[in-house]
């Protein structure tokens, strides 16, 4: 495992984080039981990773729960947690700034922990993102002097967004929606490392696109239902068009991480693992960096091909 910089009072971070959504309690993608989730905190630890993201609403608190739960018997200091706020353990929305430390301390008591390395905003609208408009910052700035966080941030999905979050806050953490047929936040990253501000890359398998194993006749009974018939056609075309690419006797997955790798600004990739073979196959991807012809073939893709259709998440 590779370790990156983060935030400036975090240790370094594994290149592969863990994705906690799916550690939850029927969390809408596949229900883990209990042991299930702690087992596979184990193995990503033993595998190296110290990167952990989560939410209160994952699982309906029972993320946090499990989470914290697992990691009690290691070493605090070496590990790397990452919440968040704006969807609550109950299921809701409330991005009130008086909500702010009523929900990190709910996460704080399910985590088992009396501080986070950061809290980062659950994709808000972007009217919560103008730091100069909006009080929530000061309530983190006042977090941060209190250590109960180290840092905080947002989970976003566009540049635009990102550029006004990084121009008016002190924000040093950016969760950004970025993949191989998704690269609209990479044009963010350049001024990402400017400010140092550590990415996390969410969604890097383009909700299980990019793993290859879905084609034109996939349905979905889970949250991806919300893609139309053309949408699925159109994810199908692409993703042939990418293992063409890539290499179609590659491993689509592991090759998709490594390209979000190959980004310096990239602090760690965040894919869901809903078993521990998953797990495994995802770290195995940071021994196979993508060449920069390769990296730019991607590029070059994205720009030809992909970015005029506005895929839908």
């Amino acid at each position: 495992m590779n370790y990156n910089k983060y935030i400036k009072t975090s240790p370094l971070v594994s290149e592969i984080g863990l994705g906690a959504w799916q550690l939850g309690e029927n969390s809408g993608w596949k229900s883990m039981s209990e042991k299930e989730a702690m087992d596979m905190v184990f193995k990503a630890i033993e595998l190296g990773v110290n990167f952990f993201d989560t939410s209160p609403n994952y699982g309906l608190g029972t993320s946090e729960l499990r989470l914290g739960k697992a990691l009690k018997s290691f070493d605090r200091s070496k590990l790397v947690i990452n919440t968040k706020f704006g969807h609550t353990a109950e299921g809701k929305s409330n991005y009130d700034a008086n909500y702010i430390r009523t929900s990190l301390e709910g996460s704080l008591k399910r985590l088992q922990v009396d501080y986070l390395d950061s809290l980062i905003l659950h994709s808000p609208p972007s009217e919560y993102l103008d730091g100069n408009n909006n009080p929530h910052y000061e309530i983190l700035e006042r977090l941060i002097e209190e250590g109960k966080i180290r840092a905080y941030g947002a989970s976003l999905d566009t540049y635009n967004d990102m550029k006004l979050f990084m121009d008016t806050t002190n924000g040093s953490v950016i969760e950004a929606f970025f993949n191989i047929l998704h690269q609209d936040t990479a044009n963010a990253f350049k001024t990402a490392m400017e400010k140092e501000v550590g990415i996390i890359v969410k969604i890097p398998l383009d909700s299980g696109w990019l793993s290859g194993k879905y084609n034109a006749e996939s349905t979905f009974n889970d949250i991806r239902k919300r893609w139309s018939k053309t949408d699925i056609s159109t994810r199908s075309l692409l993703v042939d068009k990418v293992k063409h690419i890539v290499g179609a006797e590659e491993n689509l997955a592991q090759k998709a991480l490594s390209f979000c790798l190959s980004y310096e600004a990239v602090s760690t990739v965040i894919p869901g693992n809903t078993s521990i073979r998953q797990l495994e196959s995802n770290i195995e991807s940071t021994k196979k960096p993508l060449s920069k012809e390769l990296v730019k073939n991607l590029e070059d893709f994205y720009q030809n091909e992909v970015e005029h259709l506005k895929l839908p998440w």
